[in-house]
């Protein structure tokens, strides 16, 4: 999905100088977006590998060379997803603003992402909490840790007021009931929502109310 960037590496799909997507445009991108839109149709667990080589207009051996089998390139796609809204969060920011403009953009850019991309929307959302429930959990860990680190940052004091694992949580139940719904391109819709639900714990009602605002 990506090419790690660092010295003396090739851009990536995460950096501005290529298109996001050229991952899923090489033979084995098309393999996982197959996967992707399969599932988003039919379901992880009713999705066969003839109905991802089907899609991707491939041999079976060719989806040999790329995965051992269908839970890896599972795996795979979703890990690489999870990586370009890590990406797209990143790029949203600002170096100049403040803690919460800036968090306000990361959401915003995030949930562009995912109306932008259902059938990888649904694999992560939906899918990837079915078939191994621990995910959430491990992203959850991951997100509230990354907000943490945005106010020890910005020195704007990293105790949370409330419990931010339980905002991330109810950030993921508005985020899927949207996809579950086939509302997924309608997802910058819920910006102001989860704006002032992930904020909430750090910088309290007050400021949170004043991104909401600001996210109409």
């Amino acid at each position: 999905m990506r090419v790690e960037s660092g010295s003396g590496a090739q851009p990536g799909i995460l950096t501005p100088s290529m298109p996001r997507d050229i991952g899923r445009r090489s033979q084995r991108g098309r393999i996982l977006t197959a996967l992707a839109d399969s599932c988003a149709v039919k379901s992880f667990s009713a999705t066969t590998i003839a109905d991802v080589v089907g899609r991707a207009s491939i041999s079976r051996a060719t989806f040999y060379k790329h995965f051992a089998n269908k839970r890896e390139c599972f795996d795979v796609a979703v890990g690489g997803f999870v990586a370009e809204l890590t990406g797209v969060a990143t790029e949203a920011q600002s170096s100049g603003e403040s803690r919460p403009e800036a968090i306000r953009r990361a959401i915003g850019a995030v949930l562009d992402h995912l109306a932008a991309n259902p059938a990888y929307s649904r694999l992560v959302v939906i899918e990837a909490p079915i078939l191994e429930p621990s995910i959430i959990a491990s992203h959850r860990e991951q997100a509230v840790d990354a907000l943490k680190g945005q106010w020890e940052m910005g020195k704007e004091g990293s105790e949370a007021r409330a419990d931010a694992r339980l905002a991330f949580g109810r950030a993921h139940v508005l985020v899927a009931d949207y996809v579950a719904a086939g509302k997924t391109k309608k997802l910058p819709e819920l910006l102001p929502e989860i704006v002032y639900v992930l904020l909430l714990p750090f910088v309290g009602h007050k400021e949170a109310l004043e991104q909401v605002k600001l996210a109409q």
